[in-house]
């Protein structure tokens, strides 16, 4: 089966969206569907219309056509499951069957389209996979945003308070008859300057200098009382304000310390830190990465597995652009590779070469990020042998406590570097009393999170555990537990063994360099 093109035309013969899956001239496809309206017959049963080059596979929406252009050769039944697929997928994303609603949701529909076929070819994909591809939320980032943003309104509600607190003794400060007032030696102001850490001596000797002393009271908290007393002569009323200023962004910085946060503190930039970071020096950076999604359940097994990897090119010089690029593949059987429209799929598929369709148009260089895509591939496989880490939770109640027993068990299929395990706790008062920890863990209060930390786990630990005591609570509690990684091997074991130059009289192959990940993108035990 070949799909030349999807498209969603009125009755009238306008086209509202059409997404073409070969190379084709925009003349020959504006001609394609500008013929269709005026083959299909009023009052006729027809689901697809043959002519001399094409066939036309199509299904009446309201006051729309649902069309397919296809090849004389493709099979017809399987034409028509991918039409029933996409007619499916049309309510999903329209608010409305009419022109205005595929018009708006234009974008959407070409996004499902291409879920849908592939270089022409139909994908085994059902509407809720084609919903949840498109889709592609993060909660990760939701939830970071959320908390970001209380972090933000927690930080201007303490910002309100000190200026509140500064605003008011400065008109204490201000008032009429302040001095004469703090020159009184009267028992209950001496006894007030006591509370303060004033000593009496000290109080003895103000005068005309009482004011200073008054201000030197709000000093920082970590200032020593001799140096207090030094201040509330020599100080200044306006080096005091400053202080006072600063002393409010230290007791901020300190009770965010003590929550649990981690602060970092205002430094100067250097002519180090302000330098740009340099710039590539090999000429071609190709860069394999492949994304787990992957769902386990706590009494064991998978309940959902996505790998999704890609190949991308990135080239630093436009005159180097004229290359094809040699790869190996592991042989996964398992694995479903794609290449991207432009690259000449037969070539991939014969000789493992991924070079243009048009060998005299060079690769697209100065890409921003990892550069320009050219493959990608999946995996989908709910086996737990297939899973890198597996994580057991084992929470139980003995009396008026709760004992958490985390374990982990990695594959021996890859070396996981900066693993975080982070368990969500009830509510607490205090941070949960850890009895026994292979790794490092830290304690958020802000979040009620728990952090396991392993910083890499190979042949010498495959296996490790946890345990910690908190106050009763349901083991629901303790759950979904998110799992972050990362790995220098891949499932798919893709490797480029070389570039080829397509000018240049076949010298010597051009230096690239390889960099290869799998990251831990959605990692949970549900």
């Amino acid at each position: 089966m070949v799909v030349l093109a999807a498209a969603i035309v009125v009755k009238s013969g306008k086209v509202l969206v059409s997404r073409q899956y070969v190379d084709m001239s925009r003349i020959r496809i504006e001609g394609l569907l500008a013929a269709f309206p005026k083959l299909v017959g009023m009052g006729k049963q027809h689901t697809y219309i043959e002519t001399e080059n094409v066939r036309y596979v199509y299904q009446p929406i309201e006051s729309l056509f649902l069309l397919l252009v296809t090849t004389k050769q493709s099979n017809i039944l399987e034409d028509l499951a991918t039409l029933t697929l996409l007619s499916k997928l049309v309510p999903e994303y329209s608010m409305s069957l009419d022109e205005e609603g595929i018009l708006r949701a234009a974008f959407e529909l070409i996004f499902a389209f291409d879920e849908v076929i592939s270089l022409g070819h139909k994908e085994s994909v059902t509407v809720a996979q084609v919903k949840q591809y498109c889709e592609m939320e993060s909660h990760e980032e939701k939830l970071h945003k959320l908390v970001m943003q209380n972090k933000i309104n927690d930080t201007k509600d303490v910002m309100k308070r000190k200026a509140n607190e500064i605003d008011k003794s400065k008109i204490e400060k201000n008032k009429p008859g302040f001095s004469s007032m703090s020159s009184m030696g009267s028992g209950r102001l001496e006894s007030s300057f006591n509370d303060l850490s004033i000593s009496s001596g000290g109080g003895g000797g103000f005068g005309s200098g009482s004011g200073f002393g008054m201000i030197s009271d709000v000093e920082p908290i970590n200032t020593k009382p001799k140096d207090r007393s030094r201040s509330s002569v020599t100080a200044p009323p306006k080096s005091s304000g400053m202080k006072l200023g600063k002393s409010g962004k230290n007791q901020l910085m300190e009770s965010l310390k003590a929550e649990g946060e981690d602060i970092i503190e205002d430094v100067k930039p250097t002519s180090q830190s302000r330098a740009s970071a340099p710039p590539p020096t090999d000429p071609f950076t190709l860069t394999v990465e492949e994304k787990l999604n992957v769902t386990l359940r706590r009494d064991g097994g998978v309940s959902s597995f996505d790998m999704q990897g890609t190949l991308s090119l990135q080239i630093l010089n436009q005159e180097d652009g004229f290359v094809q690029v040699q790869i190996e593949t592991g042989g996964n059987p398992e694995i479903l590779f794609k290449t991207h429209p432009n690259i000449n799929r037969d070539m991939f598929n014969n000789e493992n070469i991924l070079g243009l369709k048009r060998p005299d148009q060079p690769f697209p260089t100065g890409q921003g990020g990892d550069g320009v895509g050219l493959l990608r591939w999946r995996m989908q496989r709910a086996e737990e042998s297939m899973v890198p880490l597996t994580i057991n939770c084992w929470p139980s109640v003995s009396g008026n406590e709760t004992y958490v027993s985390l374990e982990y068990e990695a594959s021996a299929m890859f070396d996981l570097t900066n693993v975080i395990i982070s368990v969500p706790l009830p509510a607490l008062r205090d941070a949960p009393s850890v009895r026994q920890c292979d790794g490092d863990w830290r304690y958020d209060p802000r979040n009620s999170v728990l952090e396991w930390s392993i910083l890499l786990i190979d042949d010498s630990n495959r296996g490790g555990s946890m345990e910690f005591v908190v106050p009763p609570a349901d083991s629901s509690a303790f759950f979904p537990i998110s799992v972050q990684f990362a790995a220098t091997s891949t499932y798919s074991g893709l490797k480029v063994t070389g570039m080829i130059p397509l000018r240049g009289g076949g010298g010597a192959t051009p230096r690239f360099v390889q960099r290869t990940q799998l990251i831990a993108q959605n990692y949970q035990v549900v």
